[in-house]
């Protein structure tokens, strides 16, 4: 399971046939589901015991989530994402992969809270 499979499983659950599926949603496909996404993420960022800034941060994001946030992750699931950029700028990677991941998710049934431009 990619990286990206692991983000939707943890936030839609695993049975999701949307966890499962290629990081592209067919055009004009339903979701499968609708959640609330913050209210998942929030739950699971408190329950790491950590201040998490998820909403704004990728790695604090896969950390809530329970996932690999390191540098080698990032870069596999930027490679799962078709990132055409600088891998080795992670900053601009960062900030390219959460703008992508809360795009995913709103357009396979995340609801995202309004703070979250997509």
């Amino acid at each position: 399971m990619g990286v990206f499979s692991s983000i939707m499983g943890a936030i839609f659950g695993h049975s999701s046939a949307q966890a499962s599926a290629s990081p592209t949603a067919a055009p004009g496909a339903p979701p499968a589901q609708t959640v609330d996404v913050a209210a998942i993420v929030d739950k699971a960022a408190a329950a790491s015991g950590e201040k998490l800034a998820w909403r704004t941060s990728i790695v604090d994001l896969m950390k809530a989530l329970g996932l690999d946030s390191s540098l080698g992750a990032r870069k596999e699931l930027a490679k799962e994402l078709n990132y055409t950029g600088d891998t080795n700028d992670s900053a601009t990677m960062n900030v390219w992969l959460h703008k992508q991941i809360m795009t995913k998710l709103a357009a396979n049934g995340g609801k995202l809270p309004a703070d979250i431009k997509t």
